[in-house]
């Protein structure tokens, strides 16, 4: 008992400094430990988000199997949204002879719909996968014999020349074998070229001219990857392996506004590619581009719909300012803490046709997917960080175990301060 009245009759001075570093211990605990349930919590809301995709994909999976073609393209729909807004390489992975195996059904034995979200899939899986070769290339075929298959409708066609193209751009490196595809391309979009009485064909219908536009712009993607002194060579050589750009020109005549759009665009890609091994390339033919181009890009004709003219515009000023002044627009795409700067006609055309399918998820991708980061030389993808700057690492399951055991065992104590169960027995 004396040694117990001198502890506690010691200075006062001295018994508050211990009780202050209590408190200064206690807030200290709580500040930590309140951080570490933040991130249990964030972890765990992860972990869940991830159960619930994987179970909506197994689901679509299975529908997908479905003898209802109703069901099967609504199965297809759902995978495909699945994969534009989530990464989830090494899941796609386990599945990937699965989705392989319906997007070669879809598109051989399906009809119209089934087709078109079987030609979507395709792109969207190898974009999972970092850019499979293989898998492109099991692709590929049956994709081109439904392109050239013009008993199958326009809209089904045109979507496999979209994946046909993307498939390429992201897989193929022989020159020659996209050069090839591009006269394929060609063969499609020629409906729409002048006849020789250089009047417009009249027999495009709106849903040929979008296949002709889709397949315009599928050409124009290969395009970025033709190495400028082959292409020039290529284009100028007068052996027909490229349309001359009188060709080009004739389709910004083109009744489609999709068309029109799509011939100028890919003009400027023609002039950039060119202008990249040649600063004089086609400089004699620049002044009639830049004269109808012009009138497009001040096209105020009442019959053409008011968004179609205000799009039209805003496009062809564009090409009109890289005719005359070889200057490209600039696009900055901000995503998190970084950004993408689109400074030329070419890494444009690419963030664009990703864009188509990757829709509104393009820019969780350009984040999370390593593949997509490579082509656009991002880098690594940044590590997240906590407080004072230091990196979270994903902890594993007992890391997290561990942490949510000590959160509990803080939460425990500091409850048990405030509601000491002596105090219940005073009275």
């Amino acid at each position: 008992m004396p040694r117990r009245n001198k502890k506690s009759g010691g200075g006062q001075g001295k018994g508050r400094t211990n009780e202050s570093n209590s408190e200064d211990e206690s807030f200290d605990n709580v500040s930590v430990y309140s951080h570490v349930s933040e991130v249990a919590s964030s972890e765990a809301n992860d972990d869940l988000a991830n159960e619930r995709f994987e179970e909506k994909f197994e689901k679509a999976l299975e529908q997908a199997t479905e003898k209802s073609a109703q069901t099967r393209v609504q199965a297809l729909q759902a995978i495909c949204e699945l994969l534009m807004h989530r990464y989830m390489p090494d899941f796609v992975e386990d599945r990937k002879m699965t989705l392989m195996d319906f997007v070669e059904k879809s598109i051989r034995r399906g009809k119209g719909q089934e087709q078109v979200w079987g030609a979507r899939l395709a792109p969207l899986l190898v974009l999972q996968m970092g850019g499979d070769k293989g898998i492109s290339k099991a692709m590929n075929q049956f994709l081109l014999t439904t392109v050239q298959d013009k008993s199958i409708g326009f809209d089904a066609r045109g979507k496999c020349v979209t994946a046909l193209g993307l498939l390429s751009f992201l897989g193929c490196e022989d020159v020659a074998e996209l050069v090839r595809l591009m006269q394929y391309f060609e063969a499609i979009f020629a409906g729409s070229y002048l006849r020789g009485d250089d009047k417009t064909p009249v027999s495009v219908t709106a849903e040929a001219g979008a296949l002709h536009a889709e397949s315009l712009s599928a050409w124009g993607l290969l395009l970025t990857l033709i190495p400028p002194g082959d292409f020039v060579s290529l284009m100028t050589t007068g052996n027909n392996m490229f349309p001359s750009i009188k060709k080009f020109l004739g389709l910004l005549q083109s009744p489609h506004l999709d068309v029109r759009m799509a011939a100028g665009e890919t003009i400027a890609l023609i002039l950039e590619s060119g202008r990249a091994h040649d600063d004089d390339f086609l400089e004699e033919e620049i002044a009639e581009l830049s004269e109808a181009v012009k009138q497009l890009a001040t096209d105020s004709h009442k019959y053409r719909a008011k968004r179609d003219r205000k799009a039209q515009r805003a496009t062809f000023r564009d090409v009109l300012r890289y005719l005359e002044e070889d200057i490209s627009p600039e696009i900055n795409i901000r995503f998190g803490t970084e950004s993408l700067t689109l400074d030329s006609w070419s890494i444009h055309h690419q963030y664009s046709a990703l864009c188509t399918v990757m829709g509104p998820g393009m820019t969780s991708q350009l984040q999370e997917n390593e593949f997509i980061r490579d082509i656009f030389e991002l880098g690594a993808r940044p590590t997240n960080t906590g407080i004072n700057g230091n990196a979270k690492i994903k902890p594993t399951k007992l890391e997290r175990h561990l942490v949510n055991a000590a959160a509990f065992k803080a939460r425990s104590i500091s409850r048990g301060k405030n509601r000491d169960k002596r105090s219940a027995v005073v009275t």
